[in-house]
């Protein structure tokens, strides 16, 4: 039970986090964007250091950089695919292609998927082919573009929350720290060899800075949740992510949605719902 609330708020921190990275990637380039939320992600893992201890063996350091690497490129794919929009298509197909990793390493690793399970997976591949195929006057229709940026988001937050699991478990919040630095480095020299394709815009700093501290609340949850409990169960309730983007899309963007889109959520959400049974 802890760990599926942990696991819950991991995943309203990160829908949380993607509607404000998307929001304001919309105003500026996404790189501006992401030059302040990682760090304000870093401070926040830096702050949390004296309270939840941290190590930093060889294995911490390998993990915690190969994480970075992967969050570096989750950022910036991540807040550019749902600045492109519509969030509340594009984030629930991240959303189950970040899962579909994380559960085939913990078969792997040797956990074991039931019958809900071995239901859920088709089903969840079925919701990405109804959620991507909108159509009719009036669909919220993602591009192609679009489409193959949110399948790399996915693929990069599942690699990044695979390597945060593989860390000691004794390491504290050091592969979070680690990890931070890394994918922080990785954007700001990222920016500044594109400093003249950045454009003039200013960034919405308030926003991008939330969206990175609520990302490294995410990040800690889902750690503290995938250490206290298998890591296909935590990995696709952390996956629900998309509902606060999708609530807060349509609440505040007003994004509409076709009604086979609409079925092709309530296929991921029962998706989602029987892998977590496992």
């Amino acid at each position: 039970m802890i760990a599926l609330l942990l696991a819950l708020g991991s995943s309203l921190a990160y829908g949380c986090a993607d509607f404000l990275g998307g929001l304001g990637a919309r105003k500026a380039h996404v790189l501006r964007t992401v030059m302040i939320a990682a760090p304000a992600s870093l401070t926040v893992e830096l702050l949390l250091w004296p309270f939840l201890g941290a190590s930093f063996a060889p294995a911490t350091l390998a993990w915690g950089a190969a994480s970075g690497v992967a969050s570096a490129a989750a950022f910036a794919l991540l807040y550019r695919t749902l600045a492109i929009g519509p969030m509340n298509v594009l984030s629930p197909v991240t959303a189950l292609v970040s899962a579909m990793l994380p559960v085939g390493v913990g078969l792997l690793q040797g956990e074991h998927l039931g019958v809900a399970g071995l239901i859920g997976l088709p089903l969840a591949l079925a919701a990405v082919v109804l959620v991507s195929a909108g159509h009719g006057a009036g669909s919220a229709r993602p591009s192609r573009t679009a489409l193959l940026m949110a399948l790399g988001a996915g693929a990069a937050i599942a690699l990044q929350l695979v390597f945060l699991h593989q860390a000691p478990a004794d390491s504290g919040v050091g592969p979070l720290i680690i990890g931070r630095a890394i994918s922080s480095a990785v954007i700001l020299a990222a920016a500044g060899l594109m400093y003249r394709r950045l454009g003039s815009e200013k960034p919405a700093y308030a926003m991008s800075a939330t969206a990175g501290v609520l990302d490294s609340v995410a990040n800690l949850l889902f750690l503290l949740a995938a250490r206290s409990g298998d890591l296909a169960v935590v990995a696709v309730i952390t996956a629900l992510y998309p509902a606060g983007t999708v609530l807060l899309a349509r609440g505040v963007l007003a994004e509409r949605i076709h009604r086979g889109q609409l079925i092709g959520l309530g296929t991921a959400a029962v998706a989602v719902s029987l892998l977590a049974l496992t």
